[in-house]
């Protein structure tokens, strides 16, 4: 496979979860024939039959001889990763980035060039804030949430075991969105009690669509953690937020959980680190030049974080490595 293949790859397999193929194939329970499939999903019998074929030679799919007619089934991967059911569905994440992301890649060569965001051109709008840019529809706001918590609920049980987070046991995660890192730290820490802090339309979207009420570990408080006062608390999460900005902006954010922390308390911050040598990871190489068109920030290497932290008056800094989408770095006050 050539890398001019790597979108055609993408659209094969975003256009099999569109048609439903592989939730399909998982409600069935056995194999079906190609005709089948195009009946059930209303498609013409020689483009699916095609399409099927290329989820075969992806390794999407699997097919089983049945006389002399080919049937498939999903693979191990696909009923992990790509259907609706799933607690580890990419669905919500790949459904951000075909109708959000997308159109920034056409203008990669313009941000490099610029070294400036590509919100203007990209989608009309003028705008250093990140969030106003995410959020600038009401509808934006429920799936950046589900695209959040997609990821959130792969790898969020890795960053949160990273280090022993016992001696915490009042937790507040700014920028908190759907509370995925706050549901997996209750499940291991069930002694702690979790504040999610963010905007009031994030908030409201959360306790609807995301936490239950019988979550009563979780708490929510609306507030816009640059602009307004944080909660007091003994460990701070920072997901995905760190990378926004710019060294000074986020100095001065951390310098206001610094401030704001009791004394050996702490802060952890979640994000996608490069090596030290910025010779990897792929994905946070990647991550990187996105936020480059996204927004100010970037991603940093483990020392750029330590001096960030450094500057806001942490100490005793630790980076984790956990091989998925995130790393963490715990620093006390």
């Amino acid at each position: 496979m050539s890398l001019e293949d790597l979108f055609v790859i993408f659209q094969v397999m975003f256009t099999a979860w569109e048609l439903g193929i592989f939730d399909l194939l998982q409600e069935s329970g056995s194999p079906l024939s190609s005709a089948t499939i195009a009946e059930h999903l209303h498609a013409s019998a020689d483009g699916m039959e095609r399409l099927l074929c290329a989820c075969v030679g992806l390794k999407l799919l699997e097919t089983e001889m049945s006389n002399t007619e080919a049937c498939y089934k999903n693979t191990p991967l696909s009923d992990t990763y790509l259907t609706k059911s799933s607690p580890k569905s990419f669905i919500p994440m790949m459904m951000y980035f075909s109708d959000k992301k997308y159109n920034y890649w056409n203008f990669l060569a313009d941000a490099v060039r610029e070294g400036t965001s590509q919100h203007e051109k990209a989608c009309g709008i003028s705008s250093n804030n990140t969030y106003e840019v995410i959020y600038r529809e009401e509808d934006d706001v429920l799936k950046f949430m589900q695209y959040m918590d997609s990821i959130c609920r792969i790898s969020g049980r890795d960053v949160i075991s990273a280090f022993n987070l016992s001696p915490f046991s009042k937790v507040c995660d700014l920028g908190g969105c759907s509370g995925a890192l706050a549901k997996q730290f209750i499940e291991i820490h069930p002694n702690s009690t979790v504040t999610i802090f963010d905007l009031p339309k994030v908030v409201q979207r959360a306790k609807k669509h995301f936490i239950s009420p019988k979550e009563h570990r979780i708490q929510f408080q609306e507030g816009d953690f640059v602009e307004d006062p944080i909660p007091e608390s003994d460990l701070y999460i920072l997901a995905q937020i760190v990378h926004c900005w710019k060294d000074d902006k986020c100095v001065r954010l951390l310098t206001k959980v610094y401030n704001s922390c009791k004394s050996g308390g702490g802060i952890l911050l979640v994000e996608a680190l490069l090596y030290e040598d910025k010779s990897g990871p792929l994905a946070a190489q990647m991550s990187s030049l996105n936020m480059l068109m996204h927004t100010e920030g970037k991603e940093r290497t483990p020392s750029e974080y330590k001096k960030l932290l450094t500057a806001a008056g942490f100490r005793d800094i630790e980076v984790r490595t956990t091989g998925k989408f995130f790393d963490a770095i715990l620093a006390i006050k």
